[in-house]
């Protein structure tokens, strides 16, 4: 496009919400319309990452930031409880989400399709927008159709919210593609404690760990007679995650329905 995309970034003021607008204004070919945070009060949005003014002013209120600016993309790495209705608003300005968030059900993404189809733009919820991520969920679906047997160990922070983890849910659905539901264990095998053997998906177990001073890693592990596998990926910073969502925003102005997932964008 020879025009610059106009980005909303809500959450602006929270940990992913301050690397995104720093993102965004480092590239020429993005412009940074609105930024929206409850918490900030009216200040220049360049005050959240040490920049200087940018003229755009930190707003509180979503839908007056999408009717004063009509922004092409609304970035969202806000809350599940809030990400849906973000999600509603934005389709409903015919702007399109690119949504961080985990949390959504099939059901909630159905119908997000139908409304974004209904407006005639694009919209992606990526559990994970870091490309090795996307690699070590890939590796995951290849390996399943010889290693069935499979268990997932996520590791956060202990303020996450949801639990298990969007990227594991993702890493299972891929997984379950790929293989047969095949249940896992011994027929006969008790939980002393309840939830010592992790969440039942599809055959297999996803473990949670939630600890202060883990950022986010996630572990695949396949077994089989005399060996294991393991595919694990470990990301250190929130900047990890920034090409991917610079990638988003400028695929997302050439897509019509809600995309599930970031590795759709690499291929």
């Amino acid at each position: 496009m020879s025009q610059r995309i106009k980005v909303a970034v809500t959450g602006a003021g929270g940990r992913m919400g301050r690397e995104v607008v720093k993102m965004v204004l480092e590239d020429p070919a993005l412009q940074l319309a609105a930024a929206i945070y409850t918490s900030a009060g009216p200040v220049d949005a360049g005050t959240l990452v040490g920049k200087s003014d940018t003229g755009v002013i930190v707003s509180s209120n979503l839908t007056e930031a999408l009717s004063a600016t009509r922004p092409d993309v609304l970035v969202d790495f806000t809350t599940p409880h809030s990400a849906m209705p973000n999600t509603e608003t934005a389709i409903s300005f015919g702007v399109r989400p690119v949504i961080g968030t985990t949390g959504f059900t099939p059901e909630q993404i159905a119908e997000l399709d139908k409304q974004c189809r209904d407006q005639g733009i694009g919209g992606l919820i990526a559990p994970n927008f870091s490309i090795g991520a996307i690699l070590m969920m890939r590796f995951s679906a290849m390996a399943a159709k010889y290693f069935p047997h499979v268990e997932i160990i996520e590791y956060h922070g202990d303020q996450k919210l949801d639990a298990p983890s969007g990227t594991s849910i993702k890493t299972a659905e891929l997984i379950s593609e790929a293989r047969q539901e095949l249940r896992q264990g011994n027929p006969k095998e008790e939980e002393v404690i309840e939830g010592a053997r992790g969440g039942y998906y599809n055959g297999f177990r996803i473990h949670s760990v939630r600890l202060p001073g883990v950022f986010a890693q996630q572990e695949v592990v396949f077994g089989a007679f005399g060996q294991t596998l393991k595919i694990r990926h470990d990301s250190h910073d929130r900047a990890g995650y920034m090409p991917g969502v610079n990638t988003a925003i400028k695929k997302i102005m050439s897509v019509t329905g809600m995309v599930y997932g970031f590795e759709h964008f690499l291929d």
